[in-house]
């Protein structure tokens, strides 16, 4: 049976981006993490370099690469450096790609080529102290007004709210509830109806601050709605819940990443380490470990490959990249304990990337849609239903 193989173009892109984050990017991994520090010189790098177009258009500055290009890209920075990988996920996956498949075109025109520059970076606004799993529960309310709307409310664990130029924000248009109303606007940093709170003390992701975001009488002309919901349907919700899609891909593909570094690190380790007058890798016992963790890491990254590369509409198909944020959610705590493992009390120190890597990989299986609300989702589509939480 033939092997599986990616395009060689994408393997060629691979190999040249783990070269970069091998060079630029590995040896200040741990700095951004002990100094809580955001990657700027990693980022201005990347912009530079013109990767942060890698998914928009090229009518809009961009590559217009599939989503499988931009999973290798994140998986391969994530290896090396989780907050900067961070930063790319945001970039890539998040609301610039919803604005080039949802926006209108005096937004795209308006919004994606200073995305694709690196001169805009857009954090996405979703959950609310009440409302994490459960955001039909959201009360961040849009009311019309003269020329656009007046947004009021909060948010919490807004992903580089510190250092975003433009948030898109999840809002209900109308006295609704439920999924009915619910859309998308886009506000600016500057406006002075928008304010940032004090980043949040994190386990993981040290380098990637969360904070909250406070909407106080924020007026959002027209023009910024990305999407109005509906007062009388949640067909708005289902469309940002597709959008989620590409974000979910770039989640596990991350998540893959950051497996394959402590994977490799530990199996170099398993052959040079010698106890008892022979290599680690000669006991049947650390043999096992490498043999599961090569094979899990495997098994997630073609699920996150079959999920991007069977994208329509612009969008991963939803049961696919479900199962593939699932699977590699649960397989990253699993290999960067047992890599943690196997290096012994040496990968329990801050000496070696390990614990750091346990620590990052630990907060992917929360962000993005919990494992949990996973698994719900699958069960939803194996039986053709949707299943009411609430009871």
């Amino acid at each position: 049976m033939a092997a599986f193989r990616l395009d060689p173009d994408l393997e060629s892109f691979r190999h040249e981006v783990r070269k970069l984050a091998e060079r630029e990017f590995a040896p200040r991994a741990a700095a951004w993490d002990e100094q809580e520090r955001f990657p700027e010189d990693n980022r201005r790098l990347l912009a530079e370099l013109g990767y942060f177009g890698l998914l928009i258009p090229a009518a809009y500055g961009g590559a217009g690469a599939p989503i499988i290009q931009s999973s290798i890209f994140v998986e391969e920075i994530a290896r090396c450096c989780f907050n900067t990988a961070t930063v790319c996920q945001i970039a890539l996956h998040g609301p610039a790609r919803a604005i080039a498949i949802m926006g209108t075109d005096a937004q795209k025109q308006r919004w994606l080529p200073a995305a694709a520059a690196g001169e805009a970076l857009f954090a996405i606004s979703i959950s609310e102290s009440h409302a994490g799993s459960a955001i039909t529960e959201l009360r961040t309310r849009a009311t019309p007004v003269a020329g656009g709307y007046v947004i009021e409310g909060a948010k919490c664990f807004t992903t580089l709210a510190a250092v975003a130029t433009h948030f898109l924000v999840f809002v209900r248009f109308g006295d609704t509830q439920g999924a009915r109303g619910i859309g998308a606007v886009v506000i600016a940093r500057e406006n002075p109806g928008l304010a940032i709170g004090k980043p949040d003390p994190k386990m993981g992701g040290r380098g990637a601050p969360e904070s909250p975001v406070f909407l106080d009488r924020c007026f959002v002309p027209a023009d910024d709605v990305l999407i109005r919901g509906s007062e009388n349907s949640s067909e708005s919700f289902r469309v940002l819940m597709e959008a989620f899609g590409p974000e979910r891909c770039g989640n596990a593909a991350i998540c893959v990443g950051i497996a394959q570094g402590a994977y490799d690190a530990a199996r170099t380790y398993a052959a040079e380490r010698v106890q008892f007058g022979r290599p680690l890798m000669e006991f049947q016992g650390i043999q096992w470990k490498i043999a599961d963790m090569a094979t899990q890491i495997h098994a997630a990254r073609m699920l996150v490959y079959r999920a991007a590369s069977n994208e329509k509409n612009g969008f991963p198909d939803a049961r696919e990249v479900a199962m593939a944020k699932l699977y590699a959610n649960e397989m990253v705590q699993r290999v960067t304990s047992e890599a943690l493992q196997i290096h012994g009390h040496y990968g329990y120190t801050r000496t070696l990337p390990l614990e750091r890597m346990y620590r990052d990989g630990r907060g992917y299986a929360v962000g993005g849609g919990t494992t949990e609300i996973l698994r719900n989702t699958i069960a939803a589509m194996e039986f053709g239903r949707s299943f009411d939480q609430r009871r």
